[in-house]
């Protein structure tokens, strides 16, 4: 008998680790727009150290050990017929091939400035994409970072840490940056942004240029709708949280108001079978936190158990109040990561490369990675 087949549209964080947890017991087909793992987090080391940032971000799917025998297709999703059971994917290549599923999984996440965009791309278009940007931000002497999530809050600190000589400014428009923390994550990735010569602007609220998605680093002057004057920069990083979920493929019916993949808190969507959700485009809170919060595990449990008939043991998704873990990344005297209290815990520097990415990462989240493909 063939073993059911499982189809994982979007292999990012979220769908890659779901299809590792899968691989051993059904048929995987996994599509994707890269050809290989390009993580949407770390923007901070992304666009400062970009190196040491592909060393652990970006991995050809061939080297993870959980991934041998799947099938993977680079392209672009175009549709799905829940009737039919079936997606249609543009390949890489140019060509249009229909994938049957006897499950779905939509781990298609979002887009989000310029380095989480769903296009096709290359290996090599991406390392030159790195290149690039890494240079754009080399070669500026004054940069503005526009935005108070993580990944603003992130980019101007390891910016400022790679290159203590320029001028980083970071603009918020609240009266703290970091608002989805605990007060005292912000307390103290404030102070460590001051002591990195970060001058942090509380308050700022910038004005979007009239149909600019926020995609693409630009120059300033950067205006305010605050009542502040505008303010010059040779790169302006923008880090507003202007996410588009990517559901173009998906039809309406599974989509909340603003385009997301609804779902029951056992990642289902509602009134199609077997069909799941999962990461960012998946509506399951406020936050939309099963990414972030390893909802793949869960979900791979769920999948089992209405596969081999038991659809009672599925499991719920809890999501939590706030958002914890890493914000600012690897730096020089380690790793912080914060509590959903806002207490901080540190890996020192020598753990990480000795313990946390080989044990903790490489071999106990995603079963093994391959030094060479």
């Amino acid at each position: 008998m063939s073993r059911p087949r499982v189809v994982i549209a979007g292999l990012g964080d979220s769908g890659l680790l779901t299809a590792t947890h899968l691989a051993r017991r059904f048929d995987i087909v996994g599509i994707s727009s890269k050809p290989g793992l390009v993580s949407g987090q770390e923007l901070g080391m992304r666009i400062s150290r970009p190196d040491d940032w592909a060393r652990d971000y970006r991995i050809p799917f061939a080297r993870f050990r959980r991934l041998d025998g799947i099938r993977t297709v680079h392209g672009t999703l175009t549709a799905a017929d829940f009737g039919d059971r079936t997606v249609t994917v543009c390949e890489a290549s140019g060509s249009v091939r229909v994938e049957s599923y006897d499950a779905l999984v939509i781990s298609t996440g979002v887009r989000n400035g310029f380095w989480r965009q769903p296009r096709v791309q290359s290996i090599d278009g991406v390392d030159a994409e790195l290149r690039s940007v890494h240079r754009r931000f080399a070669e500026s002497d004054t940069i503005a970072v526009i935005g108070g999530g993580a990944a603003a809050v992130s980019a101007a600190a390891n910016l400022a840490a790679t290159w203590p000589d320029k001028r980083i400014a970071l603009y918020h428009p609240g009266e703290r940056a970091l608002p989805q923390h605990h007060p005292r994550t912000w307390a103290d990735v404030h102070r460590r942004l001051r002591r990195l010569g970060v001058e942090v602007h509380g308050g700022h609220r910038a004005e979007v240029p009239e149909g600019f998605a926020c995609d693409e680093i630009t120059a300033g002057p950067v205006s305010f709708s605050t009542g502040q004057p505008a303010v010059d920069a040779d790169a302006v990083l923008w880090a507003i949280g202007r996410v588009f979920p990517n559901t173009a493929w998906l039809p309406a019916e599974v989509l909340d108001p603003a385009g997301f993949v609804r779902v029951t808190p056992e990642l289902r969507v509602p009134e199609h079978h077997r069909v799941y959700a999962v990461g960012d485009v998946a509506a399951t809170d406020a936050l939309r936190s099963s990414a972030r919060n390893r909802a793949d595990r869960l979900l791979a449990h769920n999948i089992r158990a209405d596969l081999t008939g038991h659809p009672d043991r599925a499991r719920r998704y809890k999501p939590p109040r706030r958002r914890w873990g890493s914000v600012l990344g690897v730096q020089a005297d380690g790793l912080q990561v914060f509590a959903p209290n806002g207490r901080p815990f540190r890996f020192p520097a020598w753990s990480v490369d000795s313990i946390l990415q080989p044990w903790i990462v490489r071999r106990g989240i995603y079963g093994g990675i391959r030094n060479t493909d």
